[in-house]
């Protein structure tokens, strides 16, 4: 059981970096005097989600594999998004 408990841990970790990573991007202004700022924290957020996407992936069941690809695709979308608005 700890192994299951250990995958599933890995895999909220995983979502809730992502999830934070999509709510910070959705709130940056451009406009805004601290975009620098927010933009550099996105980053931060964005390698975070990686870093617990790909160890979450060490350990994902088949179905956790596929979310967390649909994570990893969800990232490469802001940092696309973000570079198109720079």
């Amino acid at each position: 059981m700890p192994y299951h408990k250990n995958k599933q841990q890995a895999f909220q970790a995983a979502q809730q970096s992502t999830e934070e990573a999509r709510g910070l991007y959705n709130v940056i202004v451009e406009d805004s005097s601290s975009y620098g700022h927010q933009l550099k924290h996105l980053w931060e957020e964005v390698n975070e989600a990686y870093q617990q996407i790909e160890n979450a992936l060490e350990v994902a069941s088949d179905h956790q594999r596929d979310q967390l690809e649909k994570f990893r695709s969800d990232l490469e979308t802001i940092i696309h998004e973000a570079n198109l608005s720079e």
